[in-house]
């Protein structure tokens, strides 16, 4: 049982795929010409972010209001965080407010796992710096078996920007858990040393994309997140690009089946094309919709009659 949902780590495999099962009863609801349930009426859910951000807290946004939860939604930029309030102060004023659930991105790893100290209702990591983002991997993981069946044995190559990921770490965590084989793939001065033996046995590191890509099911690709680079490591975008970049030639050498991934939101041009990006084996637009059926999940069995 938790009352927080702050790492991947935090997910055993029972717990992940009561998440997922539920997402999918969740599905049902956008369907629906009134796409509600009053599943969490009363309750107050803060979206606290110190980030900027569109999928993510417009998704959890969405998902609260789905269930019928009250909605406060709170940027760092014209609140008294620019006047210099520590994030316990905000901890402690939203605490004042009866917030049930907070949702917090913050630049800052770690600063979910401080504000759970400072709270008492339920705190959602939805993003930490370069440490992880819980959310994201499950709702990958949920689009994985929607479209390929399962997850335990597939073979899912992660590309790009490991060191500044906070996706990968999540996925990473998540899909060992349930059963996946994961290939860490990059240039050398993207993929952090000993990364594979910090966060879960059996994943495997590669530096050559093309020699990987015709073993696998699924291919994640990664944002060049260069807000957060503060060396130079690579070259350039364009040799970036034509190493690691996942074009219409690279996306042939995949296995008929095998599906392509991005959490957004892409570089097109360097990570991805635009034709692979818009071609039917991505799943990128899906993995938004899913988001909002995952994120309700959470909340509802974080908030409602089941904890996790």
């Amino acid at each position: 049982m938790i009352r927080h949902l702050l790492s991947g780590a935090d997910l055993d495999a029972a717990t992940a795929t009561l998440i997922l099962d539920t997402a999918a009863e969740m599905a049902t609801v956008a369907g629906r010409e009134v796409k509600k349930l009053p599943a969490l009426r009363g309750r107050t859910v803060v979206n606290l972010f110190y980030e900027d951000s569109t999928r993510t807290r417009i998704s959890f946004e969405a998902a609260a209001k789905r269930l019928s939860a009250d909605v406060i939604n709170f940027s760092a930029k014209g609140s008294s965080v620019a006047k210099g309030e520590s994030l316990k102060d905000t901890a402690l004023t939203l605490q004042a407010m009866g917030a049930d659930a907070v949702v917090v991105r913050h630049p800052a790893s770690g600063a979910p796992h401080r504000l759970a100290d400072w709270v008492d209702g339920s705190v959602v990591n939805a993003g930490d710096g370069t440490h992880e983002h819980p959310t994201q991997a499950l709702l990958d993981a949920y689009t994985m078996r929607a479209r390929l069946g399962r997850l335990a044995g597939l073979h899912v190559a992660v590309v790009g920007d490991v060191l500044h990921s906070r996706v990968a770490r999540s996925n990473v965590l998540l899909l060992s858990t349930l059963g996946a084989k994961v290939t860490l793939v990059g240039p050398p001065t993207l993929i952090p040393v000993d990364i594979a033996q910090a966060l879960a046995s059996g994943i495997d590191v590669s530096y050559d994309l093309d020699a990987v890509l015709p073993n696998v099911d699924v291919v994640m690709m990664l944002r060049v997140q260069r807000e957060r680079m503060t060396d130079s490591y690579f070259p350039s975008a364009r040799e970036y690009a034509r190493r690691y970049g996942l074009d219409a030639p690279r996306m042939r050498r995949l296995p008929e089946h095998a599906i392509v991934m991005h959490p957004g939101p892409m570089n097109r041009g360097m990570e991805i094309t635009p034709e692979v990006a818009d071609s039917p084996r991505s799943t990128i637009v899906e993995q938004v919709a899913n988001g909002v059926s995952v994120r309700m999940a959470v909340l509802y069995l974080l908030l409602g009659g089941n904890n996790l």
